[in-house]
């Protein structure tokens, strides 16, 4: 079953040439110019990493040791790397 997402009309008063460059942006990226607008304000609104992200991103601020040059070939191998070091730990 989908979910319908309510939209309600507002009435906005912008500069003219910020209006025009969105229109031209909207175009190059093959959207409306509602659709784009829209996509900008969610990405302002919902930029809030959730409680799982934000974890993770502290922990990768205070790892003690960081892989000099070290490359992985796939995002398996890197998980594998990581899980090994946590055992370490």
């Amino acid at each position: 079953m989908a979910t319908t997402i309510v939209r309600k009309p507002v009435s906005l008063r912008l500069r003219e040439d910020i209006v025009e460059r969105l229109k031209e942006n909207a175009i190059l990226v093959n959207r409306t110019f509602n659709n784009y607008v829209e996509s900008i304000l969610l990405d302002v609104v919902y930029d809030k990493p959730n409680e799982v992200t934000r974890k993770a991103i502290e922990e990768a601020k205070n790892r003690k040791h960081y892989p000099e040059n070290e490359l992985y070939n796939s995002a398996t191998e890197l998980m594998n790397a990581l899980n090994t070091e946590l055992d370490t730990e």
